[in-house]
């Protein structure tokens, strides 16, 4: 049993020795803590210190062997030491022959080191630069535009040096001084393209007098062509339209209407002006600072600010426009001027309209308009009421006419101005009227009240051909012979023609119908009849030269010139193409007129008569204590009858139309007898029956008797 245990010891043991042997000397300690566990501590010291007796006889034996080997190694170390002395020897040598060698390309180096450091310098300078350069000739070009008034362009180049090339460089000094500039440019911008508007403002208001003459050429012109186009026998058909009638008589009235030769043809348009082409506004006007500005304003977000500003200048000069000279009304230059400047405004808004997207809109320019309507009227209605020249009303009737028709192809309403013109028409007919009444008053005053005689056909032709006469009677006596009237009454005739032509030729291009152009004339010439003419012949008949015979001649002339009414009737309806027939159609006053006229100058004859009877019996001297009477009747009395013979002789023996003027000059000349034989009875009973005659002698009674037996006689 011991044996069995002394063998396991002596194996542990060995075990043991074999782990310390082959274990790594860190991980020994749970190898000798399991020796020092056991009880066979002494045995194993003997086991270990006999093992290490035995690897100590291994390693002398081994030295042994090798001892020779280590000696020969040891003297060819000593060898080796001698050659390695040498070695060192050359090697410093050669060192130091490196070191003075490469001094000179250590200085190369560091030569070379410093090139590339400068390269490097050099290629991020370039880089640099690179960005640099960009903004730098952006900001160049932006001072450049600016310089040359490219404000447009300058604030977009300032936008893209802005937004695009200054954030790359933002980092260096000078970018940010140009960061700091950018407002100060914006608004050096805006304020030199505000400069550059008001400007502009002050040259459309210093233009747009031409602009408007130029705008009315152009609608006069198209006028004109429509004009030719509409009397073209092709296009117009078998209805005459309006401006066809109208100029249908323009062309009667050519040769014989004085009011013709004295229309200043304000309208007219020279030939070789037709085939000119008239500039347009556009060519005129330069409009790029306006739309410069917009973009600008646009561009800065202060679109708003601009458009406020330009419509309350424009609004400004609006007023300044509508403003009329305090001498409008002595020229039509007056009128044409003030008319241009409004049309060239407008023109002008129109254009700004149609080329802007928003600037204006079409509610400011109605609002404009109304202004401006409102106040052109007033103006017209004020100016026009000086004027008593109907040409020069006439010719302001033209212009207006045009100025709307201008007005009117820009899409502005006119309706007004036309019924404005009809107010007009009024008071052109009033400076008629006034014309033709120091006409009629010339031809009344010059007229020598006397049958007109005609010597030859030639002379009688011409004067049926003026005045609308027929006798067949008068045509069959031989020349030379006497026409009834005297020449006022071809005259008076011609010239209410000629009126009726002025009032036709106001009517013109005033939009109104056949009907309203015959009422308008007819009241007219029913004004010239019954107003003017009549008031002309009154004032003849109320001379106080007028003789007797002057007055029956006025009395043979009314009774022509009345007869002559049926004809100017037929002559107003075949220029106005209304039938007398039509309703509401005004019927000529002109029979009551002559009838009055007559009537008076009857009424003055019987006066003039009774008064000239008065200066006879002024010259009775009755003497009314006479024993005796004379045997004849009293001087004055003889020479009364005389007068009368001779006078009432003048109504029995007056030429022409012997049925008319027979009946006619015998009722006056009976009339006049009755009121003179009248007259005279009660004139002589005063005589006697004056308070003066006292008592009266047979003689004188008898006297007087003889005296009213002369009468009777």
């Amino acid at each position: 049993m011991a044996e069995l245990e002394s063998l396991e010891t002596a194996a542990e043991h060995e075990r043991i020795l074999r782990e310390i042997e082959s274990t790594d000397t860190a991980c020994i300690g749970p190898t000798l803590r399991s020796v020092y566990d056991g009880e066979e501590h002494g045995r194993f010291m003997e086991k270990l210190e006999a093992r290490i007796r035995n690897h100590d006889r291994e390693i002398e034996k081994m030295c042994n062997f090798h001892y020779q080997g280590f000696v020969d190694s040891i003297t060819e170390l000593l060898k080796v030491r001698g050659e390695a002395q040498k070695l060192k020897n050359q090697v410093t040598d050669t060192n130091r022959k490196l070191q003075n060698e490469g001094k000179e390309l250590l200085i190369a180096m560091e030569e070379l080191k410093q090139c590339r450091l400068q390269q490097r310098n050099i290629s991020a300078t370039v880089d640099k630069l690179t960005l640099c350069l960009p903004v730098l000739e952006m900001y160049s070009k932006l001072r450049e535009q600016m310089k040359s008034k490219r404000h447009y362009p300058a604030l977009k180049t300032l936008e893209h040096l802005e937004h695009t090339y200054l954030p790359q460089v933002s980092h260096y000094r000078f970018c940010k001084i140009m960061v700091d500039n950018i407002p100060k440019l914006r608004e050096e911008i805006k304020e030199v393209s505000m400069s550059d508007l008001k400007d502009f403002l002050e040259s459309i208001r210093k233009h747009s007098d031409k602009i408007g003459e130029t705008a009315m050429k152009q609608a006069q012109q198209q006028r004109n062509l429509d004009n030719i186009v509409s009397q073209h026998p092709r296009i117009s058909g078998g209805k005459k339209s309006k401006k066809e009638v109208c100029a249908t008589s323009d062309l009667e009235v050519k040769n014989t209407s004085p009011m013709s030769e004295q229309d200043s043809g304000i309208l007219d348009v020279e030939d070789e002006d037709e085939d000119e082409e008239v500039p347009g506004a556009q060519d005129l006007v330069d409009f790029s600072p306006v739309y410069r500005c917009l973009h600008i304003y646009s561009v800065l977000g202060a679109r708003e600010t601009f458009e406020n500003y330009y419509r309350k200048q424009r609004r400004k000069q609006a007023r300044l426009v509508l403003q009329p000279p305090s001498n409008m009304h002595e020229t039509l230059d007056g009128y044409r001027k003030y008319f241009n400047q409004i049309v060239g405004f407008f023109v002008v808004e129109d254009h700004i309209l149609h080329t802007t997207q928003g600037l204006v809109n079409r509610a400011y320019i109605d609002e404009l308009w109304e202004m401006a309507l409102s106040k052109t009227i007033a103006a017209l209605r004020t100016h026009s009421s000086y004027c008593s020249d109907p040409s020069l009303v006439l010719d302001l009737k033209n212009l207006i006419v045009l100025f709307a028709d201008t007005l009117q192809g820009y899409g502005f309403p006119v309706n007004q101005l036309f019924d404005m013109l009809l107010e007009i028409q009024d008071q052109y007919s009033e400076t008629l009227l006034k014309k033709w009444s120091g006409v009629f008053r010339n031809i009344l005053d010059s007229d020598n009240y006397s049958p007109i005689p005609v010597t030859n056909e030639e002379v009688y032709k011409k004067i049926v051909g003026q005045f609308p006469f027929h006798d067949a009677e008068l045509e069959k006596q031989p020349f030379p012979k006497k026409f009834p009237f005297s020449e006022f009454v071809p005259k008076v005739y011609n010239q209410i023609k000629e009126f009726i032509y002025a009032c036709l030729k106001f009517s013109e291009d005033l939009h109104l119908s056949s009907t309203e152009v015959d009422d308008m004339i007819r009241k007219s010439t029913n004004l010239l009849l019954t107003r003017t003419l009549s008031n002309c012949l009154q004032n003849v008949i109320k001379r106080k030269n007028v003789g007797l015979t002057e007055l029956v001649q006025i009395i043979i002339n009314t009774t022509h010139l009345e007869k002559s009414c049926k004809f100017l009737e037929e002559f107003i309806t075949n220029i106005t193409n209304v039938l007398p027939e039509t309703v509401h159609t005004t019927k000529l006053y002109g029979t009551t007129t002559f009838k009055d006229a007559r009537h008076a100058a009857e009424e003055e004859i019987y006066t003039n008569l009774n008064q000239k009877i008065d200066q006879f019996l002024q010259l009775a001297d009755y003497d009314w204590m006479a024993m005796e009477p004379s045997s004849k009747a009293s001087d004055y009395l003889v020479d009364l009858i005389g007068f009368l013979r001779s006078t009432f002789a003048v109504f029995t023996h007056l030429p022409g139309d012997v049925d008319v003027h027979s009946t006619m000059s015998g009722k006056v000349a009976q009339t006049a007898c009755m009121s003179a034989c009248k007259h005279l009875s009660t004139s002589l009973m005063q005589l006697l029956l004056e308070a003066e005659v006292r008592q009266l002698t047979l003689g004188a009674l008898q006297q007087f008797n003889l005296d009213v037996e002369e009468c009777e006689r």
